[in-house]
């Protein structure tokens, strides 16, 4: 037996005498791509221990594109929970396009840089080591979710290489950076850690340097208009389970400072 499964079955008691209570309902969830390798595990854990059935939207958490998950939701999308970055998710709150019924905070997600599978590893353990590969990459990439608006609003302009690095910016949509990275398309890839670790043909190179950090709380939220509000607060429980921690921490997240 794996250990996440002998975690599962040691750590979910509470979760299962939930689920032998209610009826089998589908959870339609909006979920940041920063969940992506720990709910492949997550997921048919959480299916088979109470017989829901997750349907899951990947976007990002912020942006334009019909993707993005603040678009999905002003268009009318039904969601019976959201995954996304706590600030997007407080401007949703805050506009009233989003009624939480019930909120947690669930990981913690840095910015990293990634390269395709062979390439050089490069240097970015400090601001003149990261600055300096910048510079030389003949193109980045970078989403439009939280790191992306981070990369293209702050952290160029804190390197003082904005202007320079322009025209080698490429804005990827509708996929993670890594997939761009992985085809060849961008040299250098910068995005949520978790999220270049999920692509098969990136090489994680490694976190942004500390002092150009950018560390931001995913946090998971039932709707107020949930259709199936038990069987997303049984999946919120889930989350917090000591398998699903473990899942989280696995692909790249860290767990998230207790308020």
């Amino acid at each position: 037996m794996s250990d996440f499964l002998a975690t599962w079955a040691s750590g979910l008691a509470a979760i299962l005498l939930l689920a032998g209570t209610a009826r089998a309902d589908e959870i339609h969830a909006l979920v940041t791509g920063a969940l992506t390798t720990s709910l492949r595990e997550i997921v048919p854990a959480f299916e088979r221990a109470t017989g829901n059935k997750l349907s899951i939207s990947w976007g990002p958490s912020s942006g334009t594109t019909h993707e993005a998950i603040p678009v999905r939701i002003k268009n009318g999308e039904q969601a019976d929970v959201i995954v996304m970055i706590g600030p997007a998710l407080d401007g949703l709150v805050k506009q009233g396009q989003f009624k939480p019924a019930e909120r947690v905070d669930i990981a913690q997600s840095g910015i990293g840089v990634g390269v395709r599978m062979g390439a050089p590893k490069p240097d970015v353990s400090s601001r003149d080591a990261l600055k300096q590969l910048l510079l030389n990459a003949k193109s980045i990439g970078y989403s439009e979710g939280a790191s992306g608006v981070y990369v293209s609003t702050e952290l160029l302009k804190r390197l003082g290489i904005a202007d320079e690095v322009a025209p080698k910016l490429k804005l990827v949509t509708g996929e993670l950076v890594g997939k761009a990275i992985a085809r060849g398309e961008v040299e250098i890839g910068i995005q949520q850690i978790s999220e270049l670790r999920a692509v098969g043909g990136v090489e994680y190179v490694g976190p942004l340097p500390d002092d150009l950090q950018k560390a931001d709380i995913i946090s998971v939220a039932v709707s107020r208009d949930a259709q199936a509000p038990e069987a997303a607060r049984a999946f919120v429980a889930f989350l917090s389970s000591p398998a699903a921690v473990q899942a989280i921490t696995n692909s790249g997240l860290n767990v998230p400072p207790k308020r």
